[in-house]
């Protein structure tokens, strides 16, 4: 669990990071010196290229989740086999000690 934890707030890193250099690039661009042309297109090409990484960190953090999630349903399904069979082991020690009771009455 502690392990799930560390991806996540290392996933909150990375986002902040990316975010970060984003708004960087978005304010370099505004404030460069060129011409209205130059800096429409650069600022279009900007617009594409964080769409692009948006995306792709988006399809990660996805594949991250739906691998957690597999995790999660795996470890119930663990967890729940083990507490039925502990739950029968209970039945039958309390059986085995009832007929031992029952036959010594």
């Amino acid at each position: 669990m502690s392990d799930e934890r560390g991806c996540s707030a290392s996933g909150h890193v990375v986002l902040a990071f990316v975010l970060g250099g984003l708004v960087g690039a978005g304010i370099a661009l505004l404030t460069a010196p060129r011409s209205g042309r130059e800096t429409r297109e650069r600022i279009r090409e900007f617009s594409d290229e964080s769409r692009k990484k948006a995306s792709e960190y988006t399809e990660h953090a996805k594949e991250k989740l739906s691998s957690a999630v597999e995790h999660g349903k795996e470890f119930i399904s663990e967890k729940k086999s083990l507490i039925s069979s502990a739950i029968e082991a209970g039945k039958d020690a309390y059986t085995k000690e009832k007929e031992k009771h029952t036959h010594s009455s």
